[in-house]
């Protein structure tokens, strides 16, 4: 039993398996710091613009969540897809996988923005009764209606890079994006319009980078 015991720990203490395994969670680890400080820093700046703001802010923030609980199915897909074609190196149904991933979430990125352009309103009054912040939230309704055509990208990469363990390209694409976005709010006078533009310069930023790095 003893030697069964010992056995076991050789075939699991495996030195290059475990550092593999340690760095993918560093990277992902390191990434969803980035991604925190950029959404805690969008949080702050509202706030500091006033209580409306921060509620017209938040309001429109759940139009973006709302599409990403529809892109986190397509990513979990290409996570499980994608890992299991890359280790068969199976690159046909690799490409196909990719190709198919993002047809469909560009199709439901434009329907997304669609409807947010010419029903959002009427989105925004269920999710509150409160007039004012209504009000307020639709003078930056159309810019948060550009979120699903700029992030959709991300989303797919995000689960194509993790299925693969390709985590160390996803850093740097966050990294990168975060950069962007935080150059934005600090080289100019910071607004509420401004905190949007950065935040979309943020999400099309990360698809961008992913793209450009996807060959590796």
């Amino acid at each position: 039993g003893k030697v069964l015991q010992r056995l076991k720990w050789r075939a699991v203490l495996q030195g290059e398996a475990l550092l593999r395994f340690f760095t993918v969670n560093r990277d992902i680890f390191l990434r969803t710091l980035f991604l925190v400080a950029v959404n805690l820093f969008f949080v702050s700046a509202g706030a500091r613009q006033g209580a409306l703001l921060l509620a017209a802010n938040t309001l429109l923030m759940q139009l973006f969540t709302l599409f990403s609980y529809v892109m986190d199915g397509f990513a979990y897909a290409g996570e499980a897809l994608g890992g299991r074609y890359c280790g068969a190196r199976d690159m046909v149904n690799f490409k196909r996988l990719a190709h198919h991933l993002f047809v469909f979430g560009a199709a439901l990125a434009v329907l997304f923005s669609l409807a947010y352009v010419g029903g959002g309103g009427h989105l925004l009054h269920l999710l509150t009764n409160d007039e004012a912040v209504v009000v307020q939230a639709q003078h930056y309704l159309l810019l948060a209606s550009v979120i699903p055509l700029l992030s959709f990208a991300a989303f797919l990469f995000d689960g194509l890079y993790v299925g693969t363990t390709s985590t160390r390209y996803m850093l740097m694409s966050m990294f990168f994006a975060s950069l962007s976005f935080f150059i934005v709010v600090k080289v100019f006078p910071l607004s509420n319009f401004l905190l949007w533009t950065a935040f979309l310069v943020y999400l099309g930023g990360r698809g961008l980078m992913q793209c450009l790095l996807f060959k590796h």
